[in-house]
């Protein structure tokens, strides 16, 4: 019998839209081409790699969550990986909150479970005529963008949670007791525990949902780690009702046709500061203030540019982010007249200042520096502010990538000691001239005023790559005559010299 809508029982209906395994959903989503592939999610690109999610295919050849990628790699040539950045997930969250805001006005996100979602199904009846048609269209929608979800109906957080969590198919509860009784049966294995936790409950006769939360919750998370202390901290019972709906953050979007295409900068300024007021008047009315602001230009031949640009601080007024613009339009070439302009601000809650009695230069300087990078950005682009990030990996080149600057971290000074050594390191390394058999006057590599080679130092054998290119490398420690330090290395399989850096 279908559940109706009524007005007694919506004022409890509460749904759980589950995403099981959502960094393969996202993986697989980016690459279509891989459907019916054996597909794995790894926590880096590299044979030491640990494997976090796999799909069906690649489990039925023996591959596992937390096995390694060059064992994966043995059990199915065919095996396709990759790594799903935390901001890749991120973005799917946001989209899929966007797509059930048109189900539901409140709408939760899980804290503690990404790729979970809570919905009031309250005052739905005029729209929908049963709770089985409304699950079945959010799984219909999630399925037009490449998503699936297991959609369960029920009258608790944690009921419904496990329901949509140990099946993808949509379900309703009729009422409260069979909603209970179907999440005490509900087996350890349908919710993903970590392998290892699953294990350890075995091992000790716990193979049901049920008997997992009438565990006390001290030990559980010294025991058994986060994962698995989330899920029960779920499963208690003052944690069933209460309802954190995510504000609805639907981004401001303003768009100007133009009567002729526009090359003047002034002038597309001028067009651009009477959007901006109309976005800081809605931002205000939300009691929001910017926190990034897309601009998107179409052109008279067809193309469009977006670019994005973020205040060095969320701005409440169009005269913190104009000078913004402005530097940004300086900079592009287009190559042809601008017919249509549009922004899309995305605004965040405004917070009360916080007034220091004593001011100190340290903020200042910090306010400074954060409006100098803001300048920056507009006028080279997004990705002109990098850091280094170290990674675990054999070659030098690989031992590091340039990640974007997010936040500003004020220097520490520290207590002055032995100075340092900077490894200067090249990329890509540069190539040597080949050594010759018998040297008069030294190896001469670097610069005639740096003079021949005096002491060498060496050789460090690398060796590695099987999984990928085979790398036989013997690296070395040069001392010319001027005093430099040459960091350098043969390769055997080219059978050449080559610079790879220099320690100052």
């Amino acid at each position: 019998m279908p559940a109706s809508i009524t007005r007694s029982e919506s004022m409890l209906r509460m749904a759980c839209i589950c995403m099981p395994a959502l960094e393969l959903q996202v993986l697989a989503r980016g690459h279509p081409e891989w459907n019916g592939l054996p597909v794995a999610v790894v926590d880096r690109d590299a044979a030491w790699g640990v494997v976090l999610w796999v799909n069906r295919p690649a489990r039925d050849t023996g591959i596992t969550p937390g096995m390694r990628y060059a064992a994966a790699l043995s059990l199915s040539d065919g095996l396709r990986a990759g790594t799903v950045p935390e901001s890749a997930a991120q973005e799917a969250v946001r989209l899929v909150l966007r797509r059930l805001w048109s189900f539901s006005p409140r709408v939760e996100l899980s804290a503690e479970q990404a790729g979970v979602f809570w919905a009031d199904c309250s005052g739905l009846g005029r729209l929908y005529p049963d709770l089985e048609e409304w699950a079945r269209e959010v799984q219909a929608a999630l399925a037009e963008l490449d998503y699936t979800a297991g959609v369960a109906v029920g009258f608790s957080r944690f009921g419904s949670f496990a329901a949509a969590r140990s099946s993808t198919a949509a379900r309703v509860f009729n009422n409260p007791a069979e909603e209970r009784a179907h999440a005490r049966v509900v087996r350890i294995e349908r919710l993903n525990f970590p392998p290892r936790t699953r294990d350890v409950l075995h091992q000790l006769g716990i193979r049901t949902l049920g008997q997992f939360a009438a565990l006390p919750p001290e030990g559980i998370l010294k025991r058994f780690g986060p994962e698995a202390y989330a899920i029960h901290q779920l499963a208690q019972a003052h944690r069933w009702e209460s309802f954190n709906a995510a504000a609805y953050d639907e981004p401001i979007e303003s768009v100007l046709p133009l009567d002729f295409p526009e090359t003047s900068t002034e002038r597309l300024m001028a067009a651009i500061e009477g959007l901006l007021h109309e976005v800081f008047d809605e931002l205000q009315t939300r009691h929001e203030v910017l926190a990034s602001l897309c601009l998107t230009l179409r052109l008279d031949n067809g193309e469009s540019r977006e670019e994005t640009l973020s205040p060095a601080n969320p701005a409440d007024a169009p005269g913190e982010v104009l000078p913004l613009i402005k530097l940004r339009l300086e900079s592009l070439a287009l190559r042809a007249g601008v017919a249509e302009l549009g922004l899309r601000a995305e605004g965040i809650e405004r917070n009360p200042e916080q007034f220091s009695l004593f001011p100190g230069m340290q903020e200042r300087n910090r306010q400074a520096v954060l409006s100098a990078f803001a300048r920056i950005r507009a006028m080279c682009g997004n990705d002109a502010l990098v850091c280094a990030q170290l990674h675990e990996a054999h070659l030098p080149e690989a031992g590091y990538s340039w990640q974007p600057v997010e936040e500003v971290r004020m220097p520490k000074p520290r207590v002055p000691g032995r100075p340092a050594l900077i490894r200067r390191i090249y990329t890509p390394a540069i190539p040597l001239a080949h050594r010759a058999r018998h040297e008069p006057d030294g190896w001469l590599i670097a610069r005639l005023e740096d003079g021949p080679v005096d002491e060498i130092m060496g050789p460090y054998a690398v060796s590695g790559g099987w999984w990928v290119r085979t790398v036989s490398r013997e690296y070395y420690y040069l001392r010319t005559r001027s005093g430099r330090w040459l960091w350098v290395f043969f390769d055997a399989r080219r059978r050449r010299w080559f610079l790879q850096g220099e320690v100052q």
